[in-house]
C-alpha cells in the first residue's frame, strides 16, 4: 500500500467510502485527445470577445455576491430550451454533476436508493455514496439496449426512490424510445418517487424532437437533465441545468449552497447563449464526423454502436487494452471504460477523426484483423 493511500485510511473517513475510487479519465498530453466527450472545436472569436465583454460588466460588482436566483441566466436557458418552458421551470449548477448531486441531495440520503441501468454514466454511483444513497444497479439487455418492460420490471422489484435515464446513455451513446421513458415514469411515480432523463448529449441526437422536454406537461416528478459543456463547447465554464415542474427546483433549494453560481460563470454562461448560433453551428459537423466513424468502423470489421451522441462506443477488439495503447503511441487517446473488447471515442473535428481512423486501421492491420482492399 501507498504511503498517500495508508494516509487516507488511517483518516477517520465514512465506512462506507473506505476502498472507493474517486472518478476519473486519464488526462495525459497527447496531441489528439478524443477520451472524454468533449467539444474538440475551438471557440470561436466573436464568441470568446463576447464573454470577455460579459465578465467586463461584471467584474466591478466581484466584491458582491452573485444573482442567487440567476433569474437572467434561468431566463436565456428556458429560452433556449423552448417547449413551453419557463424561468421557473428551470435550474443551473456548476455542470450537471452539481446537478445531479443537488437532485440526489434532496430525493436520496440515508435510507432511500437510486437505480440507474448499467453500462452508464459512472459517476452516478459516485454521487451516490457522496449523499449516502443506496445505489441500485439495473441491468440491460447483452446489447447494452434497455426495453420498456425490462425497465418497468426492474424498478417494480427494487422500488428505488430515484430513477436516472441516461439518454443518449453514455457509454453506449444509445437513446432511449420515448415510451421507455413514457412507461418508466408511470412506474416511478406509482412509487412516489423521482425520474432524472440525463440529456447531457441531447444536441447530436439523431432526431434531437425526441426529447423528454415534451414529455414534461402533466409529469410533475420528471427532471430533464442537460449541460453546457458538450454541444456548446464549454466544459471548461461548468454550467449544468435541468428543467422540470417548478416544485422540483423549490426542492433544490432547501439543498443548494448560498450563491453557489458565480458572477463570472453566469456571465459567461449569458454570453455563450446569446450567441448559441455560433457555438452550436458546429453540431452538425461533429455528427458528420461520428457518422463518418460508424460507417468506416463497420468497414474495418468492427461492431460500432448506433449513436445519437458526440462519441462512438464500439466492440470487435481482440485486446482493447493494446488497442488503446497503440492509438496512445500514436499520440491519439480514447477511453476504455473497462468493458471487455470495446473502447469509445469522441467524434471531434475532420482532420482528428482521419488521424484516429488511420491509427485504428494501421493498428489492425498489424495484428492481422483486417486487410486492405489492395491486399484482399
Amino acid at each position: 500500500m501507498s504511503e498517500a493511500l495508508q494516509a487516507l485510511e488511517n483518516l477517520p473517513i465514512r465506512d462506507d467510502l473506505r476502498g472507493r475510487s474517486p472518478y476519473g479519465a486519464p488526462m495525459i498530453d497527447v496531441p489528439i485527445t478524443l477520451n472524454v466527450n468533449e467539444n474538440t472545436h475551438p471557440m470561436p472569436d466573436e464568441v470568446v470577445e463576447a464573454i470577455g465583454a460579459e465578465i467586463g460588466k461584471v467584474a466591478h460588482r466581484l466584491n458582491r455576491y452573485p444573482d442567487r436566483e440567476f433569474v437572467e441566466l434561468r431566463q436565456e436557458l428556458a429560452e433556449f430550451l423552448g417547449h413551453g418552458l419557463t424561468a421557473d421551470n428551470v435550474w443551473a449548477a456548476n455542470g450537471s454533476n452539481e446537478v445531479l448531486q443537488q437532485l440526489f441531495q434532496v430525493f436520496g440520503g440515508p435510507g432511500r436508493s437510486v437505480m440507474s441501468f448499467v453500462p452508464t454514466y459512472s459517476m452516478y454511483p459516485l454521487l451516490a455514496d457522496g449523499t449516502n444513497t443506496e445505489f441500485i444497479a439495473g441491468e440491460r439487455a447483452a446489447d447494452f439496449t434497455l426495453t420498456a418492460e425490462s425497465a418497468v420490471a426492474q424498478v417494480i422489484k427494487h422500488r428505488p426512490h430515484i430513477v436516472v435515464l441516461c439518454s443518449p446513455n453514455n457509454p453506449t451513446g444509445t437513446a432511449l424510445e420515448k415510451e421507455v421513458i413514457e412507461r418508466v415514469y408511470s412506474a416511478v411515480e406509482e412509487l412516489d418517487g423521482i425520474l432524472i432523463v440525463d440529456e447531457a448529449y441531447a444536441e447530436f441526437a439523431q432526431d434531437p424532437e425526441q426529447t423528454a422536454l415534451t414529455l414534461l406537461p402533466g409529469r410533475n416528478r420528471l427532471v430533464v437533465s442537460r449541460t453546457m459543456s458538450k454541444a456548446f463547447a464549454f466544459a471548461g465554464v461548468r454550467l449544468g441545468y435541468f428543467a422540470a415542474h417548478p416544485a422540483i427546483a423549490d426542492a433544490v433549494r432547501l439543498v443548494r449552497l448560498p450563491y453557489h453560481l458565480s458572477s463570472v460563470t453566469q456571465a459567461t454562461a449569458l454570453a455563450a447563449l446569446r450567441h448559441r448560433t455560433q457555438l452550436l453551428a458546429n453540431v452538425e459537423d461533429i455528427k458528420d464526423a461520428r457518422n463518418r466513424i460508424v460507417t468506416r468502423l463497420r468497414e474495418l470489421g468492427l461492431k460500432p454502436a448506433e449513436s445519437d451522441s458526440n462519441f462512438v462506443f464500439f466492440s470487435g477488439l481482440q485486446d482493447e487494452k493494446e488497442a488503446w495503447e497503440y492509438l496512445l503511441a500514436d499520440g491519439i487517446l480514447v477511453r476504455d471504460n473497462g468493458i471487455a473488447g470495446h473502447l469509445r471515442v469522441t467524434a471531434g473535428t475532420q482532420e482528428e477523426t482521419t488521424a484516429f481512423l488511420q491509427s485504428l486501421e494501421n493498428y489492425l492491420v498489424s495484428t492481422g484483423a483486417y486487410l486492405p482492399a489492395s491486399d484482399h
